[in-house]
């Protein structure tokens, strides 16, 4: 089978290989003539073509109108024919319409239709002017070859517009298929353009914030007296023992609420087509936490005496986990279930939704009574500034022996008696403490001793600290001061509803 090579027939390729060059003449110069040549051509058919366009539109807007003329004046039922044409002149002269050409300048009277028609008119009554002038002519014939000449002027001038339409139509398409045989920068254009756009990425989880828990603040220095048989005296200082156990000291993240679930949180109970549509245009609200993102904001909507949206947010919460624990494709198996009236499926959901809302509402009110119990009350809390301090506890091991011996370089300096009434003071303000406190002090637990003062009244944790300072049982490793914080913060707690 032959190949057919038609396809590149308009292209037209730079080949110099048939341009025959002169002695004279070197080979470059003759291609860009040959080049030019080409340019100039293509310029010229190009402005052609458009002054055909434009020839044959004008000539076609021109050839009704004056049609309708001629007809007018070989018309019976026109009274006096070279009256209506002269009229009609009148008209053109004085009252011209200022329609014309597409880009032509209609303030030249000339260049608007009525004033082409116009030059038309006046070209013809000339001609008639000049026939009639034959004295030959008898009078009472002049009225009737002056309408003949004006109506066959007309006529001449119809058949004159027809022929040169048709002769422009066809220059027109011959130099159209001339322009169309090679392919020219200006047929090149955009078979089409697209652009692309990455979809957002769907986030794999809510936004959480972290939650610490600030207590009230009381710390204190002393002065340590350096013992002269440690071994009876007291127990080395050693930094307080953590306990890892104590949930206060560790924050917690809770997840944020995003407006993709502010706007699901707000949907009816049991919408579930609604709530379909949301979740297939917002897949952002199936990630990671958010369940319990709307389970928090339902804990603190039913704190804020706002019930109704408590249980919306209660009810969008579940809807979320069901579809999670259904697989992967637990939403569409979820709300095909629920969409379509499965009646067992739907009394399981509603009940859980309803059992979830009221274990909420008892959990916020049991939250309220816990503060209300608690939440009044100032405590004092032992704390240190930085996390370059440590505080720890020097914890007598019971009163100071009968004989005390000083063995140092400033050991004449040293009054005994002074040293023996500090570790005294220090024993017995330890014996006058609780029983609890002292346990807590024995452990060198921060934690502990916190815990003990937090049971207090204001004015005993206050003494209690006070007198810890004095008998230099309060130890901070790296230094420090007494500062009263009370009433400035108060403990932070969350609740979450499981």
């Amino acid at each position: 089978m032959p190949l057919n090579y038609s396809k590149w027939d308009q292209l037209e390729l730079s080949d110099d290989s048939d341009i025959e060059g002169h002695p004279n003449v070197d080979k470059k110069s003759l291609i860009r003539w040959k080049q030019r040549d080409i340019h100039e051509k293509r310029e010229k058919r190009k402005h052609q073509i458009a002054y055909l366009h434009n020839q044959i539109a004008v000539n076609k807007v021109l050839l009704p109108r004056i049609e309708e003329i001629h007809a007018k004046l070989i018309s019976s039922s026109t009274s006096s024919p070279s009256a209506y044409f002269n009229a009609l002149v009148e008209k053109f002269e004085k009252n011209p319409s200022n329609e014309g050409p597409p880009g032509a300048d209609t303030s030249n009277s000339e260049m608007t239709y009525d004033g082409m028609i116009l030059s038309l008119l006046n070209q013809v009554a000339n001609e008639v002017k000049d026939a009639l002038k034959d004295s030959s002519i008898v009078e009472s014939e002049k009225e009737e070859k002056l309408v003949k000449g004006l109506s066959d002027g007309v006529l001449r001038h119809i058949k004159g517009l027809k022929e040169a339409i048709q002769k422009e139509e066809k220059e027109l398409e011959t130099e159209e298929k001339e322009q169309k045989k090679h392919i020219t920068m200006d047929d090149l254009h955009d078979g089409f353009d697209t652009h692309y756009v990455p979809p957002k990425p769907v986030p794999t989880s809510v936004p959480t914030t972290k939650i610490g828990n600030p207590k009230k603040t009381a710390t204190a220095t002393t002065t340590e007296f350096e013992t002269l048989n440690p071994q009876a005296s007291s127990s080395a200082p050693t930094p307080p023992a953590d306990d890892p156990e104590d949930p206060e000291e560790e924050g917690e993240s809770v997840p944020d609420m995003t407006l993709s679930l502010e706007e699901f949180s707000k949907l009816p109970l049991f919408a579930y087509e609604r709530s379909f549509r949301f979740i297939q245009d917002h897949p952002d609200v199936i990630v990671a936490g958010a369940s319990d993102a709307l389970l928090v904001a339902a804990f603190r909507a039913q704190n804020g005496a706002n019930p109704k949206y408590a249980k919306q947010c209660v009810h969008q919460s579940l809807l979320l986990q069901y579809c999670e624990k259904l697989g992967s494709d637990g939403v569409r198996v979820f709300f095909k279930k629920m969409i379509s009236g499965d009646k067992r499926a739907e009394k399981v959901f509603v009940e859980d939704v309803e059992k979830t809302y009221a274990l909420l509402k008892h959990r916020v009110k049991v939250s309220n009574e816990e503060e209300a119990a608690i939440g009044g009350r100032e405590q004092i809390q032992l704390v240190p500034e930085s996390g370059d301090q440590s505080i720890s506890f020097n914890v007598p091991d019971g009163p100071p022996p009968e004989e005390l011996v000083y063995e140092g370089p400033d050991a004449d300096s040293i009054d005994i008696e002074e040293v023996r009434k500090a570790l005294q003071l220090r024993w017995d303000v330890f014996q006058s403490f609780p029983k609890k406190l002292q346990d807590a002090l024995k452990e060198n637990s921060l934690n502990r001793v916190n815990k003990v003062l937090g049971d207090m009244e204001i004015p005993e944790a206050e003494d209690v600290v006070q007198q810890l300072d004095i008998a230099g049982i309060l130890n901070f490793a790296d230094g420090g001061s007494i500062r009263d914080e009370t009433g400035k913060s108060g403990p932070t707690t969350a609740d979450l509803a499981d």
